[in-house]
């Protein structure tokens, strides 16, 4: 017999809310209030989801445990296979001795590492997320600032607060697409009305970097660049959106780094020059024995890699070069996983083994292609990605548990009953919409995820409390990149491509704040944009 769903189990949507709620809340206090490693928190919550299942939702203990591996596995090729990669090509950086180039190309972008930190985290940072998603551009962007001399943990928490706006738009548009399939409604509209909402945060963002990195200081000195870098970005993605959503971050991404790269030929930020050993608490820059200027080839080999990365997604978007990739790899179902939603609908539990598309093979493909470029042998490129691995530990861990545990609340109905719950206050839940989206993101560390968690849901309650459902649909996605910086899943990236596994704890801390703050803002928006106040606004 098929396992039903239930979103009411205990016959009080509050008490079946605040239940399932729990794995969740257990998962925030552990890293943010009792300072556990990220792999702990992930497995002590995992087993809370469990008995969350088993004993509240009657979910069969040995399907719930298979749900869990379900979710394990869905993160190899999702995360890991990924992140495995980004760092490998960054290490052959390293190995090669192209590393150090590579931080000096960069600090010639002016010479105040607050402005250089949103031209790599933020517009940088953006173009990765367009193309890439995942965990690319915390992995890459914290690497980089790092090469400039930012302190590990300062160049985590930078970029993963930089990678909020992009986020929606990101995998080409790919949250987007999946909330048009989901609902139904057309992607076109979803696309220009979370354009109308990120792009607002889009121009905060960058002042939010300058104050993390450099405190009242650095947004009273160097306030120009942030406002240049944001705005510049908002409109090329408002307008861009409007057009062809799936482009949005790649022009966003452009526009602000070229417009950045102008303003720095007229304008400087105030005072003397901020080093990466200033923000950082000093000792953070990198001893380079190299020479104080590179040869343009040896610079062009540096930022190779990083091109490569540009043109191979760029490229494979062209279906006659994607359609072979896609060939290879399986979907199978998953045994044992038979499962109805509470509406009675069939619950998707196929398993797509996409080895060929995937992200991580795609970088994987980059970096072979890297290696005459950077001047390092095939055998030295596996030795450094044997390396690359075991630099992981239990970061590894830390993300299969994580997903396990999201699959776990989603298969055994624990999501639905969150959604319901919310869905069920009125009027009001135009402002509690983000919400929705923020527990998503928060529990399966992608918006796209979210958004098939979440995205028929949120339509469906707009049509009951007589909203537009566009509106509504696109709180979900915007709301739910305000997650992405404190997702378990991004934090593992975050320490580990900075080399501080066991840390999550403290970036969490970090940043937790910064993600509320937004979350709060995009709330205030949505709920205007349901009102005359902004009603203008939703298309």
């Amino acid at each position: 017999m098929p396992y039903q769903q239930e979103a009411n189990p205990t016959g009080s949507l509050l008490v079946s809310a605040l239940l399932a709620l729990f794995p969740l809340l257990v998962l925030l206090s552990l890293l943010g209030v009792f300072r556990w490693k990220a792999h702990w928190a992930g497995v002590a919550t995992f087993g809370a989801s469990l008995l969350i299942a088993v004993g509240v939702y009657g979910m069969p203990p040995l399907m719930a445990v298979n749900a869990g591996l379900y979710g394990a596995a869905q993160s190899v090729l999702i995360i890991l296979w990924l992140t495995f990669n980004a760092i490998w090509i960054y290490n052959m950086t390293v190995h090669s001795g192209h590393f150090a180039v590579l931080r000096r190309a960069f600090s010639s972008i002016g010479d105040d590492i607050r402005i250089q930190a949103i031209v790599i985290a933020f517009s940088f940072g953006a173009l990765l997320e367009a193309l890439a998603g995942g965990g690319s551009p915390v992995a890459i962007c914290a690497v980089m600032l790092i090469a400039l001399g930012v302190r590990p943990l300062k160049a985590a928490t930078l970029t993963l607060i930089a990678n909020t706006a992009p986020v929606a738009f990101g995998g080409m548009g790919n949250p987007i697409t999946v909330l048009g399939e989901v609902t139904g409604l057309p992607a076109g509209d979803f696309g220009a009305m979370a354009g109308r909402q990120v792009s607002l945060l889009a121009v905060v963002v960058p002042f939010v970097l300058l104050f993390v990195a450099d405190g009242r200081r650095g947004l009273r000195q160097a306030w120009p660049g942030a406002l240049v870098g944001g705005v510049s970005f908002a409109v090329a993605q408002f307008l861009t959106s409007e057009l062809v959503y799936q482009l949005a971050d790649i022009i966003a991404a452009i526009v602000s780094a070229v417009a950045l790269l102008l303003l720095l030929r007229f304008w400087r930020p105030a005072g003397e020059p901020v080093t990466a050993a200033a923000i950082s608490g000093g000792g953070g820059a990198v001893e380079d024995s190299g020479p104080e200027r590179d040869s343009r080839s040896e610079v062009l080999r540096a930022f190779a890699p990083y091109v490569i990365i540009i043109l191979v997604f760029s490229l494979v978007r062209v279906d006659a070069l994607r359609a072979p990739l896609e060939t290879i790899g399986t979907t199978f179902a998953w045994p044992g996983l038979d499962i109805v939603s509470s509406t009675g609908a069939t619950v998707d539990t196929d398993y797509a083994f996409a080895f060929g598309s995937a992200t991580g093979t795609l970088l994987l493909i980059s970096g072979l292609l890297s290696l005459p470029f950077l001047r390092v042998s095939p055998r030295d490129g596996v030795l450094v990605w044997g390396r690359t691995v075991r630099q992981f530990g239990w970061a590894i861990l830390a993300i299969l548990s994580v997903f396990a545990l999201s699959y776990v609340m989603n298969f055994s109905g624990q999501i639905t009953t969150l959604g319901t719950w919310l869905a069920d206050t009125g009027p009001f839940f135009a402002f509690l919409s983000p919400i929705v989206g923020w527990f998503g993101v928060a529990i399966t560390g992608t918006d796209a995820g979210a958004n098939a968690l979440f995205g028929k849901l949120q339509t469906t309650a707009a049509e009951r409390i007589g909203a537009d459902p566009v509106l509504l649909g696109a709180a979900n996605s915007s709301g739910g990149v305000m997650a992405k910086m404190i997702s378990p899943q991004n934090l593992a990236v975050g320490t580990a491509a900075v080399g501080l596994v066991g840390q999550e704890g403290v970036l969490f801390r970090r940043i937790f704040g910064w993600s509320l703050l937004l979350l709060l803002a995009v709330c205030v928006l949505v709920f205007l944009q349901s009102t005359p106040v902004l009603g203008w606004m939703v298309p």
